[in-house]
């Protein structure tokens, strides 16, 4: 088993600072996205009262500051390869100043292909036309969507069959002739690649001037595709750490097809993997539910911990999985998963997690302190469910 005792947490910490001064998603982007609820049906008006909602209901001060517009807000490209938005979105200048207004950020989705996934305008061959049309707009984040770029890949394997790398060679180069033309705009826009985890973009992305990447297909809002796709991020902690993240997806609270106990897995595996935390519901009819999962400042100091770390699964047993997520002074985050159809006992070793001689034990979602603990720490844990604590000296 794994142990973390050797960790220089105050160490690790006063190089932070440095590091990450100037830096786009020093820590995990937080915002909102209009996909998972509204799709291809997302107006001007959603965006402005998403806009409002983040605030009114303090998601903003909580961290939620990314607004960002999904697919088909695109119209069509004028003779000069201008492309402009369709009726839904009249004026997206105005759009993004009065997001601005909000004290929050704008974002934007595009494609490397021809083609969005929805069938709109993509940016293939109009790349720094398009990076200079979003930097004109104060666009802040682009979600650039591997979707019908697919195909010219296609095309390469089979003019290129004794080239096994030709293919992801060339999504790369798309990837990364978009990144160029981000950084000649002057703007910081946070770039965030959406490709599925096509060949290993944790390895890649840096180079071509992200700062987040998918590691997986897209999630849906159920359990079972929820815990795939988090539990599958086992392994890649260290490729993560401030200005480039590993990104499992969108999250799924809000949107009323788990239960709240597997929302509160979703969000605590979500924070101990340091992911983007992009909600992807309606605000305007979140419940009280919702909100104290989304608002939870204990969870979101997890996720958004200045040391960087993405945490990873200390051991599996069954049903059972224990995670931990480094933290800043010498702290650990630890995840106690019950993915079993029973109310189950999970344990873990604190000895094992650097804490021989005991530590601290903080439930962050009852919000209460357990006193020190030694040795095993054990807690009954419903179905679908978990215990999310934060261990100290």
């Amino acid at each position: 088993m794994r142990s973390l005792a050797a960790l220089s947490g105050a160490l690790l910490l006063s190089a932070v600072p440095a590091l990450s001064q100037g830096m786009i998603a020093a820590t995990p982007p937080m915002g909102w996205n209009s996909w998972n609820h509204f799709a291809g049906r997302v107006t001007d008006a959603d965006v402005r009262s998403a806009a409002d909602t983040l605030v009114l209901t303090g998601m903003r001060d909580a961290g939620y500051t990314y607004v960002n517009v999904d697919d088909t807000w695109e119209g069509k490209r004028d003779a000069q390869g201008v492309l402009h938005t369709n009726e839904r979105f009249p004026d997206m200048k105005a759009l993004g100043d009065y997001i601005h207004s909000k004290g929050l950020k704008f974002g934007i989705y595009s494609s490397p292909g021809a083609k969005t996934c929805g069938g709109f305008e993509g940016s293939l061959g109009h790349e720094e036309q398009d990076a200079k049309m979003y930097a004109g707009w104060g666009v802040d984040y682009l979600k650039y969507d591997l979707c019908s770029f697919q195909d010219e890949m296609r095309k390469v394997k089979a003019e290129h069959p004794d080239e096994p790398d030709a293919a992801n060679n060339l999504m790369i180069a798309a990837y990364r002739k978009m990144g160029d033309a981000l950084k000649a705009t002057g703007r910081p826009i946070l770039y965030s690649l959406c490709q599925y985890g096509v060949d290993q973009p944790w390895k890649w992305g840096p180079g071509v001037g992200a700062q987040m990447w998918r590691t997986t297909d897209d999630i849906d809002d159920s359990y079972g595709r929820m815990i795939a796709i988090g539990f599958s991020q086992a392994g890649l902690s260290k490729y993560a750490g401030p200005g480039h993240w590993n990104d499992p997806d969108m999250l799924e609270i809000g949107n009323g097809k788990m239960t709240e106990e597997e929302y509160r897995t979703h969000m605590s595996l979500w924070v101990l993997l340091a992911a983007p935390l992009i909600a992807g519901n309606d605000l305007s009819k979140m419940t009280e539910a919702d909100k104290n999962l989304l608002m939870n400042k204990e969870a979101i100091a997890i996720d958004q911990d200045v040391l960087g770390k993405q945490g990873d699964r200390l051991y599996q047993s069954g049903d059972f999985d224990v995670w931990t997520k480094p933290l800043s002074d010498g702290r650990i985050a630890v995840g106690l998963f019950n993915r079993s159809w029973d109310n189950r006992d999970v344990s873990v070793d604190l000895s094992e997690i650097g804490f021989r001689d005991g530590g601290r034990v903080r439930d962050v979602w009852r919000q209460k302190d357990l006193g020190r603990r030694t040795g095993v720490f054990t807690d009954t844990i419903p179905r679908h469910g978990v215990t999310l604590l934060i261990v100290s000296k």
